[in-house]
């Protein structure tokens, strides 16, 4: 067991013994109480991508928003070192679609959660270009294709906007450029790790930065549809670093920086559960 698995479940211990009313709800029907309890965590431990919790996602560039990398599985794009999981953009040829490499890994399939808290802690690259996102899509989305599934982006951050975190949500709806999403000044993103989470109901998503308290976005439809709220099912995982694009590349891509890494020391997921 290492230093930061051993703070892991000392805080924990503490949050659930000490702080059950700051993470707790009341059902008034029934006078039962629930608070928020971790169900499922990949701290990245050991030296490779646990493959129960993780798939690698393979395409060539511009399979989706004309983004230029080619997502591989290779070892000059991805490692587990330290208690955290690095993915790399790296140049590999001409600065231009095909020129990059990087890593996507998706849960699908082995971890899909229906309404959670969930929190990433991670640290940002830097540089004009970089794309790096920390999202969930619908366990359906095979079936009914996106954005019928739904998409929860966490995180996204785009480089030529240093220090301003993105999140969104898309539905049939409103996606693309949607009326969902914030954008928040972080302004140590590139420099120090921090938690982006978000706290999902089955009435309402809102988005948070390093404490659930300090909530930057809420949505909440009033009258919920299929096309407004497809939420009430599975989703699971995606975590990539993308290069250029329709919008990472919006202000060109910055071909002196690479390579760039995004660093992910948790994923962590809470569940409530009735107070015994």
């Amino acid at each position: 067991m290492n230093f930061k698995h051993l703070i892991f479940i000392l805080v924990t211990t503490l949050l659930f013994s000490c702080s059950v009313k700051d993470s707790s709800i009341t059902d008034p029907n029934q006078n039962l109480e629930f608070e928020y309890k971790l169900v499922w965590s990949d701290e990245f431990e050991g030296s490779t991508i646990n493959e129960d919790n993780w798939s690698f996602v393979i395409w060539d560039a511009g399979r989706v928003n004309n983004e230029w990398q080619q997502y591989v599985e290779s070892p000059e794009n991805h490692k587990v070192e330290n208690g955290s999981l690095y993915i790399t953009a790296k140049k590999t040829g001409e600065n231009q679609s095909g020129g990059y490499t990087s890593t996507r890994l998706t849960s699908k399939t082995k971890q899909e959660f229906k309404y959670a808290r969930v929190e990433f802690r991670a640290k940002m690259p830097s540089g004009r270009g970089t794309w790096p996102a920390l999202w969930m899509l619908g366990s359906n989305h095979d079936e009914v294709g996106w954005p019928d599934c739904g998409e929860i982006d966490v995180l996204e951050y785009v480089g030529y906007q240093p220090d301003r975190v993105h999140n969104n949500i898309h539905t049939r709806d409103d996606f693309g450029v949607t009326n969902n999403g914030s954008n928040n000044l972080l302004n140590t993103a590139e420099e120090e790790f921090h938690i982006y989470g978000m706290t999902w109901t089955n009435t309402k998503i809102e988005f948070y930065l390093d404490d659930p308290t300090n909530v930057v976005n809420s949505y909440s439809p009033s009258n919920a549809t299929p096309q407004n709220w497809p939420f009430a099912q599975n989703f699971y995982f995606i975590m990539n670093f993308a290069v250029g694009g329709v919008w990472g590349g919006l202000q060109g891509v910055d071909e002196t920086i690479w390579p760039q890494t995004m660093i992910i020391d948790y994923v962590r997921v809470y569940q409530l559960r009735l107070i015994k």
